[in-house]
C-alpha cells in the first residue's frame, strides 16, 4: 500500500479501530506487567513499541503486537532467576536478536504447518477464555488483572471456573450495570447507526467508555454504594508522572554485567522460541480473520518481532509478541491496514505523557464489555457449525484444541490439537494411497498417490493374501514418488510370484 492509501484507510476506518485496540491494550499492558513482577511502565513501553515500531515492520496489515499474557510465567520466572528486572532486559534483547536470526533463516514458514482446524479451535477457545475471564470483571470482581488468560490464576491461586463461581456470589451492582449497558450498546450499534448515520463514522468502543465514565460519575452523586471510583482495583491504573524527566528516571536500562552469566542465554533462547511460536500462531489466526484474505509474510513477522524486542529491551519494556486478542479486536472494529495498530501505539504514548488522570476514571467493567463482545465474535456458534459440517477429522482436533486451551493453556492446546490433526492426516493418507479391484481371477492394485514406507505393512498384507492362479496388475502411473522400501517390496513380490503360481505385471512409474 502507498502512503496515500494508508492515509485514506486511516481516515475511513483505522482511527476508529485504533481507539478500540488502545482501550483493550491499555489495561492489558498494565495487568501483564503487574503479573510478571515488572514495573507498570515496562508493560506500557512494550505496548508502545509494539504499536509504533512493530506495526510498520510487521508482515501483516492487521496483526497488533504488545506484551503477551502467555509469557507472564516465563517472564516472572526469568526475572527471579536472573535476579533483577534490569538483568532480565538483557534476556529480552538477546531473544530479539535470536528472532531476527530465525527470520533471516526463513523459519517463519513453520507457522503454516499448523492445521486450519487447530487454528480455528484456537480462535474459538480464546473467545471462550475471554468470556470466562471477563465475566468476573463485568460484575465487579477485579482482584485478578484484566489481561490474565491462564487457567490457573496467578494472583489468588484459583482457576478460571472457581473464580467465576466465586464472582457470581458477590456481584457489584455498579459494575454490572456499566458492563451490561456497554454490551447492549455494542450489540445494537449497527442498528443505531442505520437510524443515525453519523454514528457509523464514530467508534462504538469510545462511546462504551464514555457511557461507563458517565454512569460511574452518576453513581457517585446518586448511589454512592454503587460507585467504583473509591477503589483503584475497579479502575484503570495508569502510573502518574508529573513531568517527562520523571518518566525518564522511571525507565530501567539493561544491566549488561549479566552477560557473564551463562544462564541468560538459555533463558533468551526459550523466550525467543515461545514468543516466536505465539507470534506465528497469532499471524495465522489473524490472516484467517482478515476479510480481505491477505497472506502475511511470516519471515518478515519474525524479523519485526525480533526488532521490537531488541528496542523494547533497550528501553526497559517487556517482551513483545503478536497478540490475537488485540488483533481480533482490530479486525472486528473494522481495521483495514497497519495504521490502526500504529495509531493504538500513538494513543498509548499519549496516555503515558498527557492523559493518565483522565484515563484513570475509566471503570474496568466497561473495558470488560468490549472484551466480552470480542470473545463472542471469536466464539460465535456459527464457527462450531461450520467446522462440524466439514467432518469428524476436522472437528475432533478442533474440539480437543478448545478443551485444552480453555483448561490448560494456549501452547498445550496447539501442540495436542496439531498432534491429533497430523495423526488424522497419516490415517487418511495410509488408507487411501491404493485401491484393490477383484474380477474373477484378476486383481488390479491401483496406486492413487505417492507411496512412503508408512504404507509398507498394508501393501505386504495385500500381497500375502493373493491366491495362487491369479493374474495381478500393479498400476503406478499416478505415482510421482515411491519410497525405495516400497519399490523393493514390489520387486520382491514380482520375482517370487511365479513360485506361488501368480502372474504379476507392473506399469512403470512415470518419472516427473
Amino acid at each position: 500500500m502507498s502512503i496515500k492509501s494508508y492515509g485514506q484507510s486511516f481516515l475511513q476506518t483505522d482511527w476508529k479501530s485504533g481507539i478500540a485496540v488502545f482501550l483493550v491494550a491499555l489495561p492489558l499492558c498494565l495487568g501483564i506487567a503487574l503479573a510478571s513482577g515488572a514495573p507498570l511502565l515496562a508493560g506500557l513501553i512494550a505496548g508502545i513499541v509494539g504499536g509504533i515500531i512493530v506495526s510498520w515492520a510487521s508482515g501483516s496489515q492487521l496483526s497488533v503486537s504488545g506484551p503477551a499474557a502467555g509469557l507472564t510465567i516465563i517472564v516472572a520466572n526469568a526475572i527471579t532467576e536472573v535476579g533483577s528486572f534490569s538483568g532480565f532486559l538483557v534476556v529480552v534483547v538477546l531473544a530479539g536478536f535470536i528472532q531476527v536470526i530465525l527470520g533471516l533463516a526463513k523459519m517463519g514458514k513453520l507457522g503454516s504447518f499448523f492445521p486450519s482446524s487447530v487454528i480455528q479451535g484456537m480462535l474459538v477457545a480464546i473467545g471462550i477464555v475471554i468470556i470466562l475471564k471477563q465475566i468476573p470483571h463485568a460484575i465487579g470482581d477485579d482482584l485478578d488483572f484484566i489481561g490474565e488468560f491462564e487457567f490457573h490464576q496467578i494472583a489468588d491461586g484459583q482457576n478460571t471456573f472457581s473464580e467465576l463461581v466465586n464472582s457470581l456470589l458477590s456481584i457489584n451492582p455498579g459494575a454490572l450495570i456499566i458492563s451490561l449497558c456497554g454490551l447492549l450498546l455494542l450489540f445494537f450499534w449497527t442498528t443505531l447507526s442505520k437510524k443515525l448515520p453519523l454514528l457509523s463514522q464514530l467508534p462504538a468502543s469510545l462511546f462504551v467508555v464514555l457511557l461507563g465514565v458517565y454512569l460511574n460519575a452518576s453513581f457517585e452523586l446518586w448511589l454512592p454504594e454503587w460507585y467504583l471510583g473509591n477503589s483503584k482495583d475497579h479502575m484503570v491504573g495508569l502510573p502518574l508522572f508529573s513531568n517527562l524527566s520523571e518518566i525518564a528516571q522511571s525507565m530501567v536500562s539493561p544491566d549488561w554485567t549479566v552477560l557473564s552469566n551463562p544462564q541468560i542465554y538459555s533463558l533468551a533462547l526459550t523466550l525467543a522460541l515461545v514468543a516466536s511460536l505465539e507470534s506465528l500462531l497469532s499471524l495465522e489466526a489473524t490472516d484467517s480473520l482478515d476479510p480481505a484474505k491477505r497472506i502475511s509474510s511470516a519471515d518478515r513477522e519474525l524479523l519485526a518481532q525480533g526488532a521490537g524486542n531488541i528496542i523494547s529491551g533497550f528501553l526497559g519494556g517487556l517482551p513483545i509478541t503478536s497478540v490475537i486478542v488485540r488483533s481480533s479486536t482490530n479486525v472486528y472494529a473494522g481495521g483495514k491496514s497497519k495504521m490502526s495498530g500504529f495509531f493504538h501505539g500513538i494513543l498509548l504514548l499519549l496516555a503515558v505523557l498527557l492523559l493518565p488522570h483522565y484515563l484513570n476514571k475509566i471503570p474496568l467493567a466497561c473495558l470488560a464489555s468490549i472484551l466480552l463482545y470480542t470473545g463472542y465474535k471469536l466464539a460465535h456458534p456459527s464457527q462450531f457449525k461450520k467446522v462440524i459440517s466439514e467432518g469428524w477429522k476436522q472437528w475432533i482436533p478442533f474440539i480437543i484444541t478448545i478443551i485444552i486451551v480453555v483448561s490448560v493453556d494456549l501452547l498445550w492446546g496447539i501442540f495436542i490439537g496439531t498432534t491429533m490433526g497430523i495423526g488424522f492426516v497419516i490415517i487418511t493418507n495410509y488408507s487411501s494411497v491404493f485401491s484393490v479391484y477383484n474380477r474373477q481371477n484378476e486383481i488390479l492394485i491401483k496406486f492413487q498417490k505417492d507411496v512412503t514406507f508408512l504404507h509398507k505393512m498394508a501393501i505386504k498384507e495385500v500381497f500375502r493374501k493373493i491366491p495362487s492362479g491369479t493374474e495381478v496388475y500393479i498400476d503406478t502411473t499416478k505415482v510421482h514418488f515411491m519410497d525405495h522400501d516400497i519399490q523393493l517390496l514390489i520387486q520382491e513380490f514380482i520375482s517370487s510370484a511365479r513360485e506361488r503360481g501368480i502372474e504379476a505385471e507392473i506399469t512403470e512409474i512415470k518419472k516427473k
